[in-house]
C-alpha cells in the first residue's frame, strides 16, 4: 500500500498550528519518574525452582528402571451367613408378591365408635363459648377509667426506726 499524499492527510486549524510552532519546552515543569519494579521473594523463587526441578525429573524419568510386579486380583464373594440372609428376604419377596389371595376368607369388620359421656360434652362446649367470646368481643363497649397510683411515703417515724434496726 503506498503511502498517503499530501492531500488526503488531515488538516490541522492555523490558530492551534501556530500555538504547537510558538511551543516552548523550558516553560515545562520537570518531574522525576520513579520505576517501580516489583521482584520475586527468595521464596518465590525457591518454589519455583522446586516446581520446575519435578517437572524434569518426571519428563526425563527412566521407564526401564521400574520392576514388573503381578497384579493380584481378588474377589471378595460373600459368606454362607450373608447369602443366606439374602435368600430369606428374596423369599419374603416373592412370597408377598406372588400372594393368591383367592385363598382368603372374606371377614366382616365391626366399627365401634365409643361417644364421650354427656360431662365432657358439656366441658367442651363450655371451652369452645369461652374462645368464642374472647375472639368476638367487642372493644367498643368498654368504659374509659383513669388509672391512679397511690404510693404512700412513709413517716418520719418510720424511716428512723429502719435507721435505728
Amino acid at each position: 500500500m503506498p503511502p498517503p499524499s499530501l492531500k488526503d492527510l488531515p488538516r490541522v486549524a492555523g490558530d492551534l498550528k501556530g500555538e504547537l510552532e510558538g511551543f516552548k519546552t523550558s516553560t515545562l515543569k520537570t518531574a522525576e519518574c520513579q520505576e517501580k519494579i516489583i521482584l520475586p521473594s527468595a521464596e518465590d523463587v525457591a518454589a519455583e525452582k522446586t516446581e520446575k526441578a519435578l517437572i524434569e525429573g518426571i519428563e526425563h524419568f527412566d521407564q526401564t528402571k521400574l520392576k514388573h510386579t503381578e497384579t493380584q486380583e481378588r474377589n471378595l464373594l460373600p459368606d454362607n451367613e450373608v447369602v443366606q440372609q439374602e435368600k430369606v428376604h428374596q423369599n419374603l419377596l416373592n412370597g408377598v408378591e406372588h400372594f393368591d389371595k383367592s385363598t382368603m376368607k372374606h371377614a366382616m369388620t365391626t366399627e365401634k365408635n365409643i361417644l364421650p359421656d354427656p360431662a365432657v360434652i358439656q366441658q367442651e362446649k363450655g371451652k369452645q363459648q369461652l374462645i368464642s367470646g374472647i375472639e368476638n368481643f367487642d372493644a367498643s363497649k368498654l368504659k374509659h377509667a383513669e388509672t391512679c397510683e397511690k404510693n404512700p411515703l412513709p413517716t418520719k417515724e418510720v424511716i428512723d426506726q429502719e435507721k435505728s434496726a
